[in-house]
């Protein structure tokens, strides 16, 4: 039984979009872990930094939570603390 011609066209068809994926993926792989690592070194990673974000953070879901509870338009209230 003799291999029809059009077989081997046929595979380089059908593996050069996934060799082109394939080399596309190592390429955006490489450059995702060099921008982890710049984001590593950039001062807002800091503890602090981080502390005082996640600090404001759970403030406003504090006046959130309090606005989802009251029928009053909290936007419109005189907030007593200032940020």
């Amino acid at each position: 039984m003799a291999l029809d011609p059009r077989w081997p066209l046929a595979l380089f068809r059908g593996a050069l979009p996934i060799a082109l994926g394939v080399m596309l993926y190592v390429a955006i792989a490489g450059g995702e872990q060099e921008r982890q690592q710049t984001l590593k070194a950039q001062p807002e990673g800091s503890a602090a930094i981080l502390a005082e974000r996640r600090r404001h953070n759970e403030l406003i879901m504090m006046a959130l939570r309090e606005a989802a509870q009251t029928d009053e338009n909290v936007a419109q209230r005189q907030v007593p603390w200032r940020k």
